[in-house]
């Protein structure tokens, strides 16, 4: 579905659930036009299924880059308002970090999980306080030239930031994990990076606490 702000939303689930999961993509410094993302389709289209309870949105951004992240915050804080759950998980991959952590301050939100989230020093996590955040993370996730990736090392110190303003959560490093889930081949098929099974399984420990509160 078309958002008010330009975006897309794409609903997996029942639309009454009390509970909602809203995934965003990363993103890159060209301002380009936003795409759905390979690893968060992979995750919902193998977890949805497990949690018939929670209702997935992915968000597809107008424009996918880090020079316009007001513009990707306010396609996610639309995207949580369009779901209209009672409580909401935010699912971001890599600069869906940073966005997950700006949108956390929605009244619905109450955990955020990021995947290998791009979560620069400059970043206020001030969002977070009162909020639980899940950090995964591959130990060989790096950038190098023309691959994107984020260092284990700024999302730690994202997360301790967190931490020291009131947030609570967990940080799992998955070993031999790399940048992401899975990618899109030139056809469109999804293609699962190694340790994607861990990633899935660590998700869906996050989601079987989230849709279960005690």
């Amino acid at each position: 579905m078309r958002l008010s702000t330009g975006a897309e939303l794409r609903v997996t689930g029942p639309l009454d659930a009390p509970a909602a999961v809203v995934c965003v993509n990363g993103g890159q410094a060209a301002e380009v036009e936003g795409t759905w993302s390979a690893s968060l389709e992979w995750l919902v289209r193998r977890l949805a299924p497990q949690f018939p309870e929670l209702v997935f949105g992915e968000v597809r951004y107008r424009v996918k880059s880090w020079n316009k992240l007001d513009w990707c915050v306010e396609d996610a804080r639309t995207a949580v308002a369009q779901m209209g759950a009672r409580r909401s998980l935010l699912l971001g991959f890599s600069m869906g970090g940073a966005v997950s952590v700006r949108t956390a301050d929605e009244p619905s939100v109450e955990n955020v999980l990021g995947l290998a989230p791009w979560l620069p020093d400059r970043l206020s996590v001030e969002p977070l306080a009162g909020k639980r955040l899940r950090v995964l993370h591959g130990s060989l996730d790096r950038a190098l030239p023309g691959i994107p990736g984020v260092a284990p090392a700024l999302s730690r110190r994202g997360f301790e930031r967190a931490l020291a303003l009131g947030a609570t959560g967990d940080y799992t490093l998955i070993r031999g994990g790399l940048h992401g889930v899975a990618v899109r081949a030139p056809s469109g098929r999804l293609v699962a990076l190694p340790r994607a099974a861990k990633w899935a399984s660590l998700v869906a420990e996050e989601l079987t606490a989230f849709a279960s509160p005690s």
